[in-house]
């Protein structure tokens, strides 16, 4: 992977400077020691975690299992089940306890005392938050949150494998490429990018705690593909971020590229087709989407499910009404996660990749309907949303 450049600009939460007078400042300063002068033999201050004077207590920390409730976390603590009771009533408001995960970390805080009371249970909501349950006589909750600083990454690159492999190449995240599928779903089909295509990123990160978290957000990108440049500019108009062109027209489009993120075609839309397991030609009215089973077939568009069912030929597909236009069908799933009737939004996971029906291997055939006629959706043009 050549050319390549990363620089980081990271901004920081907070910083204080804090100045002392000690004294008058010369040959004599050291006179008056102990009027307002700080030596090495000072107290240090007290460490503060999620609000606490952390070093004043005994911590006990560990992670939630498969099954464990609060009863489970605190009962080595000799908390008793009416006690827990309440403090889930008093905490319901702030916090439900039936919402906390196996695998979140939690830490219980005990006072150093002749009875080693257990003072405060916190758990780590996610990366960033947390809830401080209170032990003592008033039981109850509060949230807080870790401080979040913002890192600032400029990422330029061709590409020379894939987009996930040449970014960690580089050493970008590789949940950028998810965000920059995500920003030009609607214009770019990532299953088609080439050898060659480049690309320049300016995006920001949240670090906690000394480490980059959640997804990268986009601020600008121009991806270079097939030799044409291709801007996102990301712009609030107040109803939430989108990303737009330099002329300020929308990327979001009436219909998603692809129903599969980061997949591959492993066969275009053939009206002479040779059918490998039929061996004689079949004109193939759509795309198929090799992908692994189980990958999540998004519906490209909103609309309505009209047909959710098996067939031997087409194994588990699903069918959607956009408009009196449009109409869209999914084939081969493993799974479908839909019925007749519902309401889907664009982007909305419809069922899963799979093999059912007349297929070879994993994939998903996708086909797309103009006017009641199939037609190849890669070579359709479609209007974008609400411009700046």
């Amino acid at each position: 992977m050549r050319g390549f450049v990363v620089f980081s600009l990271f901004v920081l939460s907070g910083v204080s400077i804090i100045l002392f007078a000690c004294g008058d400042v010369g040959p004599d300063s050291n006179r008056g020691r102990g009027h307002g002068a700080f030596s090495a033999d000072d107290e240090k201050a007290p460490i503060e975690r999620f609000g606490l004077y952390w070093d004043s207590l005994v911590v006990d920390s560990g992670v939630i299992k498969n099954g464990q409730s609060l009863s489970h976390l605190l009962d080595p603590y000799r908390v008793g089940p009416g006690k827990i009771v309440t403090l889930a009533a008093n905490s319901r408001e702030t916090y439900e306890v039936r919402d906390m995960r196996a695998g979140k970390r939690w830490w219980v805080a005990t006072l150093r005392d002749s009875l080693s009371s257990p003072a405060w249970l916190i758990y780590e909501r996610n990366s960033i938050d947390y809830v401080v349950f209170s032990l003592g006589d008033t039981l109850g909750a509060r949230l807080g949150s870790y401080p979040v600083d913002t890192v600032y990454t400029h990422v330029v690159g061709e590409i020379s494998r894939s987009l996930y492999l040449d970014l960690e190449e580089v050493g970008a995240p590789t949940n950028l490429a998810v965000a920059m599928a995500g920003v030009y779903a609607w214009t770019i089909d990532f299953t088609h990018v080439q050898k060659g295509d480049n690309f320049d990123v300016y995006y920001y990160r949240k670090r906690v705690n000394g480490t980059e978290v959640g997804m990268p957000t986009i601020i600008s990108c121009s991806f270079n593909h097939h030799g044409i440049d291709l801007l996102a500019y990301r712009f609030d108009q107040g109803d939430g971020a989108d990303y737009f062109d330099i002329q300020g027209g929308s990327l979001r489009k009436a219909f998603l590229k692809s129903p599969v993120e980061f997949s591959r075609i492993s066969s275009s839309f053939n009206k002479k087709r040779f059918h490998p397991v039929l061996k004689r030609i079949k004109p193939h009215l759509g795309t198929d989407y090799a992908a692994k089973t189980g990958t999540p077939i998004l519906a490209v568009g909103d609309g309505v499910i009209i047909k959710s069912a098996y067939t031997k030929n087409n194994g588990h597909y699903v069918k959607i009404r956009h408009n009196n236009t449009y109409e869209t069908q999914y084939l081969h799933m493993s799974k479908r996660k839909c019925s007749v009737g519902d309401r889907v939004s664009q982007g909305e996971v419809i069922g899963l990749v799979g093999s059912t029906g007349l297929a070879t291997g994993p994939h998903v055939c996708f086909r797309f309907w103009k006017n009641g006629e199939q037609v190849d959706h890669r070579r359709e043009e479609f209007p974008p949303s609400t411009p700046v």
